[in-house]
């Protein structure tokens, strides 16, 4: 049977002020920032001299949204909520610099690498001082839903990146605010659930017992492990075959200092390791050990390896 094909990624959609005199970039601006998110206000200091791009990439039902522009204000208004067809939620993080965000009468504070998560059902400003390097995740409410217990509590809610699992929240941040193509290092739905993982961990404090949490972190271990070789094992599939619900399976991981997508990826090239070093396997090729070990493409695989290992799969045969 053959091995399963990889979607093809998704092109990033880009726009950028260059293509504007520099009069009428602050107005493009504005429109683009409605055309990518939805309806903001949108001023700045530096409106003469205005400068902006801002790069789109699908992921799942989820949008990785990097902007690099000049210093601004964005208003999220009543009159703007109004006009909007999604109240999706949005996780911002900028890589260099200061910002702050305001709503429902609550400011925060934030750092780089800090993690904001902001409700654009209300009001709310955004104030960016020193200028734009963030990455901005777009996420829609029903899969925040799945997520978090408390989706709509009120204000920012901010995942601070020297604290828990914020750390690990901040660093991806981080990672595709500079590099927003990197989200295609994983497969979408895999992606999806490591950040939904990531961020339930950070904001909400896990519910599973401790002595209940590493029972459960085992046996799903140990489930994990024994289909290694499926390239189409999810949380979901193995949070139906458990009979837990899927918040419940990654608070599991959470409260034993891993994640659901972690672990799968350790085992696998953990397996793949030893099958590489196995003499009676010579002459199976690397791509094939590869499926075997559940990548479907050959190329992920190698990256991942190469990542892990700090070689590629052929040294580490040859060594």
């Amino acid at each position: 049977m053959p091995a399963a094909t990889a979607p093809a990624p998704q092109p990033l959609r880009r726009w950028s002020t260059e293509v504007v005199a520099p009069a009428a970039r602050l107005d493009y601006w504005v429109g683009a920032i409605c055309e990518a998110f939805l309806e903001m206000d949108c001023s700045s200091r530096e409106a003469t001299t205005f400068d902006g791009v801002l790069q789109s990439l699908p992921v799942a039902s989820l949008s990785v949204n990097q902007v690099r522009a000049s210093t601004q204000d964005v208003y999220r208004t009543p009159a703007g909520i109004a006009c909007s067809r999604q109240l999706p939620f949005y996780l911002i993080a900028q890589a260099e610099s200061s910002w702050h965000v305001r709503q429902d009468g609550q400011v925060a504070h934030l750092r780089p690498g800090d993690v904001a998560l902001v409700d654009s059902a209300r009001p709310y400003e955004l104030h960016f001082p020193e200028g734009v390097g963030c990455v901005s995740l777009q996420l829609p409410r029903a899969w925040v839903g799945q997520w978090l217990v408390q989706a709509e509590a009120r204000g920012p809610r901010v995942a601070w990146r020297d604290q828990g699992w914020g750390q690990s929240l901040g660093a991806l941040a981080v990672q595709l605010a500079r590099d927003p193509a990197s989200a295609q290092a994983l497969p979408p739905a895999l992606l999806s659930d490591h950040l939904g993982a990531l961020l339930s961990a950070a904001l909400e404090q896990p519910v599973v017992p401790a002595g209940a949490a590493q029972g459960l972190h085992a046996h799903l271990s140990a489930l994990m492990a024994a289909r290694i070789d499926q390239g189409g094992l999810s949380a979901q599939v193995l949070a139906d075959e458990t009979g837990i619900s899927l918040r419940t399976l990654h608070r599991a991981f959470a409260a034993r200092g891993s994640t659901f997508a972690g672990t799968l990826r350790q085992l696998r090239l953990a397996r793949a390791g030893d099958l590489l070093r196995r003499p009676q396997l010579a002459h199976v090729s690397v791509a094939e050990i590869g499926r075997r070990c559940g990548f479907a493409d050959a190329s992920h695989f190698a990256r991942a390896f190469q990542r892990a290992m700090g070689m590629s799969p052929a040294a580490w045969r040859r060594r």
